[in-house]
């Protein structure tokens, strides 16, 4: 049996905008994605075999085909031509129906733990490939750091890499369904867009005050969720300099001037969401961590 344990980093969008419908019904966007330092863990062993078994710590969560997890690694057995007896463990910390990516992080966690246990020899654009089948977050989560994406968000074009910004990031019980979303953005007769041209300026210069200034998402004027408002306010009341919605909702992120003003902003909201965590922004997307006494 061989076995390792991943850590996947979740993402935020600096800024999102959506820019156009193609005729299959996908959406077209501009983001800029970031790595966050919110984290699952896969426990990840193969021995010989053919199956696929997952486990997750968190109660309601599928551990069948309809999760990402499960089908990377079906995914990858099929392109690679292996057969193996796969494993998997989850230990969820992304909180789901955040806009954070969780379950493409876990997708791009098994298909690069995957690639390096089995020997497979696939290349990073190869992992992209197939990341890109299984959903439009899954190869940036392979990239990691901060990326310009484009396209339905496959499209990636790596950025200068952001200091580790402290930033708090707040959820209430409440959850945005992604196509639903897509549907208000539909409705949308005179939509404010992002200034995608300036929040890039500010990520290749390090301008972190025009950064604050030009992070938006273009789902805020699409969704009606009264905590996303609620969590807004609170995070500018305890002293973000910008707080914004990520992806499709619904998690909101503020970014503060030091550690200390994010921790005692989390130290006030706590309580009052259900998921509440100081945080920062981080170049790595997926790391190795020892894998002693992991029970798989």
């Amino acid at each position: 049996m061989k076995r390792c344990r991943i850590r996947c980093a979740a993402k935020l969008n600096l800024s999102l905008d959506v820019t156009g419908r193609r005729d299959n019904g996908y959406h077209t966007l501009e983001s800029i994605f970031q790595s966050v330092s919110v984290y699952d863990i896969i426990d990840l062993s193969v021995d010989t075999g053919d199956s696929i078994r997952l486990t997750c710590d968190v109660p309601g969560i599928p551990v069948d085909g309809q999760n990402l997890a499960y089908r990377a690694a079906a995914a990858l057995l099929a392109a690679a031509g292996k057969q193996a007896a796969v494993s998997i463990r989850l230990h969820k910390e992304i909180p789901s129906g955040a806009g954070m990516g969780g379950g493409s992080a876990d997708a791009a966690g098994v298909l690069w733990g995957l690639n390096r246990l089995l020997g497979c020899g696939l290349t990073d654009a190869q992992l992209h490939d197939i990341g890109t089948k299984l959903g439009a977050d899954v190869p940036f989560l392979l990239l990691g750091g901060t990326a310009y994406a484009e396209g339905i968000g496959e499209l990636l074009t790596p950025l200068p890499p952001l200091p580790a910004l402290p930033v708090v990031i707040v959820k209430g019980t409440e959850s945005i369904s992604t196509p639903a979303a897509y549907r208000a953005i539909d409705t949308l007769t005179a939509p404010a867009h992002p200034d995608t041209g300036a929040m890039l300026q500010a990520v290749r210069t390090g301008d972190i005050t025009l950064l604050c200034r030009s992070c938006g998402n273009l789902f805020e004027q699409a969704v009606d969720c009264a905590e996303v408002s609620r969590a807004r306010q609170r995070l500018r009341e305890q002293g973000a300099q910008c707080a914004v919605m990520t992806g499709s909702g619904a998690a909101v992120f503020g970014i503060f001037a030091d550690t200390a003003a994010a921790a005692a902003c989390a130290a006030a909201l706590q309580g009052e969401f259900s998921f509440v965590r100081a945080a920062a922004l981080t170049e790595t997307s997926l790391c190795e961590l020892p894998c002693e006494g992991a029970d798989i």
